[in-house]
């Protein structure tokens, strides 16, 4: 963020006779005079989304509470707070996947609290049992793949991208990426690490290429035909079938596999939110927390994203409504974090890179 943005922002909220989160954007700098303010809410966000600023703006319209929000990549975050110490402004974290929240919560950085709304409202799985973290919005790990090299049951379980009838068939992200760490560190926790330690070598072995790009360049790579299968969040597939021609015509050469129906369910990570350590702001922390839990807040958190809503009832983000209803894995999310170090031994012994 420029100096002069910088500075806008800290005479905005000096303004309003309250410290201001260095680097941080007000929602609204024109607000509506009519709004009775009530406090203050610091968000520090590793997304970035559009629909997120509307989602602030529409939370501080309902409750009168000013938001200020700083993004940036979940790395950047956890070294900003760290330099902040116990001054650090940030009442609220938001972030992809339960393995990154792991990360905030283990470098202290998340403070355990106690919500009958956010409990009656999210399963046990969904969130952290101490409260250090609620997951918001669900997002699938899926197998995408070429319908005209490969059959549906060519593709149904996560072990068959380590058949050797694969090889040189699979294209992968890095194996360093939260996503691929997640789901091996699902995999530890239900098949053991011997396990899931064969299942790396032997997709290493299926490679079509060095692991590169994000999941959208799994799409296209298969759709270029330079393979025929890979792993991806399903909502980078939904994007791309819901967007430009060119990205249609993409997804139009590929089909998607939701693994394990016939056993545990598809991987599924969330979109999760946590209350800061020392949040100056607790109570506004968790009523937003709290209010994202609502059809509205619900609608905007997953509008553009195209996640699932976490809430039963909550009506679909446009273009899901074209995927399948599918058997949710219920793998106790926080797992996934604890074997989050073995996970990544597991790729580097396996020379996934």
């Amino acid at each position: 963020m420029k100096f002069p943005a910088i500075l806008a922002a800290a005479l905005i909220l000096a303004a309003c006779g309250k410290p201001a989160a260095p680097g941080a954007t007000p929602v609204d700098s024109a607000a509506e005079p009519t709004v009775q303010r009530t406090g203050t809410l610091n968000v520090y966000s590793a997304r970035h989304y559009d629909s997120d600023k509307l989602m602030y703006k529409t939370f501080e319209k309902e409750t009168g509470i000013r938001v200020r929000f700083r993004e940036s990549g979940a790395p950047e975050l956890i070294e900003t707070m760290k330099a902040e110490g116990d001054a650090s402004p940030a009442d609220v974290i938001i972030a992809s996947d339960a393995g990154t929240l792991f990360r905030f919560q283990d470098a202290g950085f998340t403070q355990g609290i106690r919500s009958e709304t956010l409990e009656s409202a999210i399963p046990p799985h969904f969130r952290e049992p101490d409260g250090n973290w609620f997951g918001l919005a669900k997002r699938a790990r899926i197998i995408v793949y070429d319908p005209f090299r490969l059959q549906p049951e060519d593709v149904d379980q996560y072990s068959d991208l380590a058949d050797g009838k694969l090889h040189g068939e699979v294209c992968m992200r890095s194996s360093s990426n939260i996503y691929n760490l997640s789901l091996m560190g699902e995999f530890i926790g239900r098949w053991g690490p011997d396990k899931a330690a064969a299942w790396a070598r032997n997709v290493v072995a299926n490679f079509a290429r060095p692991p590169q790009g994000g999941d959208t360049t799994q799409i296209e790579s298969i759709a270029a035909g330079e393979c025929s299968v890979a792993l991806i969040n399903h909502y980078y597939w939904v994007r791309m079938a819901t967007g430009t021609d060119a990205d249609k015509a993409k997804t139009a050469k590929t089909k998607l596999s939701f693994p394990e129906q016939d056993g545990v369910g598809t991987h599924i990570n969330v979109t999760a939110a946590a209350v800061a350590a020392h949040a100056p702001n607790k109570d506004n922390a968790v009523r937003f927390i709290e209010w994202l839990t609502t059809p509205e807040g619900q609608r905007l958190l997953t509008n553009e994203t195209k996640e699932f809503p976490m809430i039963v009832g909550v009506p679909l983000p446009e273009g899901l409504e074209a995927l399948p209803d599918f058997k949710q894995s219920q793998f106790p999310l926080q797992q996934l974090g604890e074997n989050q170090a073995g996970a990544q031994e597991i790729y580097d012994r396996a020379g996934w890179n």
